[in-house]
């Protein structure tokens, strides 16, 4: 079975979008328990640092990961399809 490549890396943009947000929108509800996981997930304390997202930030993150995530899908889609 092929995968549409195009139609893959178009799922994985919207897919890393609807995450974005979501994390976005916990950012803003519950700062310092995300700063903690942040931490967590690099390994690192983050303990002495503070958010400064606003909506540009949200924004631009949003276009940035969903690009990449885009093209991250459609080229996981096309090596998969060389290996069928």
């Amino acid at each position: 079975m092929k995968l549409n490549a195009t139609k893959f890396g178009v799922a994985s943009a919207v897919a890393f979008a609807i995450l974005w947000v979501i994390c976005s929108l916990l950012v803003v509800v519950m700062p310092g328990m995300m700063m903690d996981m942040s931490g967590h997930m690099v390994h690192t304390d983050l303990a002495g640092i503070q958010w400064h997202m606003g909506l540009t930030s949200v924004v631009i993150g949003l276009f940035a990961w969903s690009f990449v995530a885009g093209i991250t899908g459609w080229l996981v889609a096309t090596i998969y399809n060389r290996l069928v």
